[in-house]
């Protein structure tokens, strides 16, 4: 077994999700999902076939971000894994919906950080052992911290 570290080309810092699932509709019903949750929603959607033809599957509304996961399921080519790009929006808008399609097994990540996929490459194939989704923890936060943090939230509008 020899593992590799695979860099997500992440040029402008997009929303993303990586995740695994078990079956070839899942580029139809996650696209059915973004799109019934979010009227509207900019995004791009590959998913690796890891049976039959094996083929990266795509989806999505917006092509550069359609480009921009097939790109980047390419690279990674690890079994029936996927990968969504989102623009002008959170994971928090949609990570319930995508967790509660079906063929959703696993979620890696929901993140604008960098991010590194550790990917193991056997005889039979390539499978993703984890991610590594953005820095190390530099210390905890104070009270100035804690206060910036709310009012980010408040701004963004996800508190009151």
């Amino acid at each position: 077994m020899e593992l590799t570290l695979v860099p997500i080309k992440n040029p402008h810092g997009l929303n993303l999700i990586l995740g695994m699932s078990h079956f070839i509709k899942t580029v139809e019903d996650v696209h059915e999902a973004m799109v019934n949750t979010v009227p509207g929603a900019k995004f791009g959607l590959a998913f690796c076939e890891a049976s039959d033809v094996c083929l990266v599957r795509t989806s999505g509304t917006d092509p550069e971000l359609i480009e921009l996961a097939r790109d980047n399921a390419l690279a990674l080519s690890a079994g029936h894994s996927f990968i969504l790009f989102m623009r002008d929006m959170f994971p928090v808008n949609v990570i319930n919906t995508i967790q509660n399609v079906p063929e959703v097994v696993r979620l890696f990540c929901a993140t604008a950080n960098p991010v590194q996929v550790i990917v193991a490459q056997t005889d039979q194939g390539r499978g993703i052992l984890g991610v590594v989704d953005g820095f190390a923890s530099k210390g905890v936060e104070t009270d100035e911290d804690k206060d910036k943090r709310t009012k980010f939230l408040r701004m963004i509008g996800y508190k009151f």
